[in-house]
């Protein structure tokens, strides 16, 4: 592993390393003096109050900072006008900003912060990441910093605000708490008064004609949009699962879904599916793209309103009612991949389902010319593969963009080969990418790959059962390898580490690099 930029392991102990933590797993947006205020701001909520741990105060920066609330950004002031520090270079930051989240605190632990691997994988474990060995080996596998990182000094940074906002909380809930009891009081406590300040908005059925395209133009779709009744009980139902009672409440359907009645509300980023008073109302990151459908369950979706058909990859007609696709799902083992073409003004797109908390547009881009976004053919076919083994998304995704970066014959006569990497493209800003080796007989995730200038490896079992590092890097470049293997084989593009026999997985830990 590359020597980090203190002494010894950063351990998150002091507060100038929990605002350097802080900087640098926050996402890449925003002017620098911002960040470095935001970082405060979130160092400043982990030590104020009682005594913590530091594994308890870095716990709370990391997830704070990983994906940061906007809150974090209201008042400012006092962070912005606190003593400036000497910030990183610039390009480290936007590297670690096209990393996923989780993989971006792992990157930062163990690679600039000096951690071992045990204690990354427990801190990940603490911060409820699903696959901590898979995420901290795309950390692994990420490229080398473009910088390293010098320490931020406890001469230069202070907390700006020590005083606890607890009380002030505490007290906001307790006020907030009596007046919804005495409003229940006087309602029979059904959440009719939550619900009296939520302004229900329902587009005009042509409102996408004449204004922006947005998902604030979808008009009500389904035959319960206009039951009074029922669509009060889901507005009761949204005021009481966002905790939120004031504000517009988009009815985006409301209708009955295999029999069942659903009611689907939204607010910003976030959609309400109510399915009647014996189900709990659920709330789920939707973000706000508008051109891509909005899952209704049972393998339906709710399309945007300008789409005019849906069909299989195939070309066979998908049903569509009121603006309901469906029943139709992934034909892929694992129930996920490329689900219907869409047909609107703009043309025909792919739509798939990667497992997340909502669909999202396919595209493929061939050895040779330009990205498709209807995949036909070997697009198609790589997406079917690919769809069950790219990590199961825990933010929505707009956009999922394959491509091939190497493509050959794979040694000891094992076949055609292809390795891809995949664009993923996260609703409300910010990218990630991972790749894939496709073999004739198996699809191996090889970990987190630079889209533009990619390059993976990973250890492959070959037909003759021996084992080998198999490394590939992207036209113009030439695929490397370090931790010092004992012999190395070339073939244009591709590299192999030849291993022992057996079946259990070599220990040596090898990186891919394109040169």
């Amino acid at each position: 592993m590359s020597e980090t930029a203190g002494k010894k392991p950063m351990t998150g102990a002091r507060y100038c390393d929990l605002v350097w933590l802080a900087y640098l797993v926050l996402p890449d947006r925003g002017r620098r003096p911002r960040r470095i205020a935001l970082a405060r701001r979130i160092a400043d909520a982990a030590v104020a109050g009682r005594p913590r741990a530091p594994r308890r105060r870095r716990t709370r920066v990391l997830r704070a900072a990983a994906r940061p609330s906007w809150r974090l950004g209201v008042g400012l002031g006092p962070w912005l006008r606190a003593l400036p520090v000497r910030l990183p270079d610039p390009a480290l930051t936007r590297m670690l900003g096209r990393l996923h989240p989780d993989v971006r605190i792992a990157y930062v632990l163990r690679r600039l912060a000096g951690l071992p691997a045990y204690e990354v994988r427990d801190q990940l474990t603490e911060l409820r990441v699903r696959d901590p060995a898979a995420v901290l080996a795309a950390a692994e596998a990420a490229p080398e910093p473009p910088a390293r990182p010098e320490p931020f000094t406890p001469e230069r940074l202070r907390p700006v605000r020590r005083r606890s906002l607890v009380p002030v909380t505490a007290g906001a809930a307790l006020t907030a708490t009596l007046v919804a009891a005495l409003m229940a009081t006087g309602t029979g406590g059904d959440g009719t008064a939550a619900a009296r300040d939520v302004r229900l908005v329902v587009a005009a059925p042509d409102a996408w004609r004449r204004g922006a395209r947005t998902l604030d133009a979808w008009p009500a779709r389904g035959e319960l949009a206009g039951d009074r009744e029922f669509v009060r009980r889901a507005l009761r139902a949204f005021a009481a699962a966002t905790g939120d009672g004031s504000g517009p409440a988009y009815l985006l359907f409301a209708g009955r879904v295999g029999g069942t009645p659903l009611a689907v509300l939204r607010r910003g980023q976030r959609v309400v599916r109510y399915t009647g008073p014996d189900g709990p109302a659920r709330v789920d990151a939707a973000g706000d793209a508008a051109d891509v459908p909005l899952a209704l369950g049972g393998g339906r979706y709710l399309l945007p309103p300008w789409d005019t058909a849906a069909t299989t990859p195939d070309g066979r007609p998908v049903p569509v009612r009121a603006g309901v696709a469906g029943p139709v799902d992934p034909a892929t083992p694992c129930g996920r991949g490329p689900l219907f073409d869409l047909h609107g003004p703009a043309g025909v797109r792919t739509i798939g389902d990667l497992g997340g908390p909502r669909p999202l547009a396919l595209t493929y881009r061939p050895p040779t010319g330009p990205a498709a976004t209807r995949l036909t053919g070997g697009g198609l076919n790589l997406w079917r593969r690919l769809g069950c083994v790219v990590p199961q998304p825990a933010r929505p995704l707009t956009e999922a963009a394959a491509h091939d970066f190497w493509w050959g014959r794979l040694p000891r006569d094992a076949g055609r080969g292809d390795w891809a990497c995949v664009r993923l493209a996260f609703a409300g800003g910010g990218t990630t990418a991972q790749s894939a080796l496709l073999t004739p007989r198996e699809v191996l995730a090889t970990g987190w790959c630079d889209d533009r200038r990619p390059a993976a490896g990973t250890w492959w079992k070959m037909p003759d059962g021996h084992w080998g590092f198999l490394a590939a890097a992207g036209p113009g470049t030439m695929p490397g390898v370090d931790g010092k293997p004992p012999r190395v084989a070339r073939r244009g593009r591709l590299l192999l580490v030849p291993g022992p026999t057996g079946s259990a997985r070599p220990g040596a830990v090898y990186h891919a690099s394109a040169h």
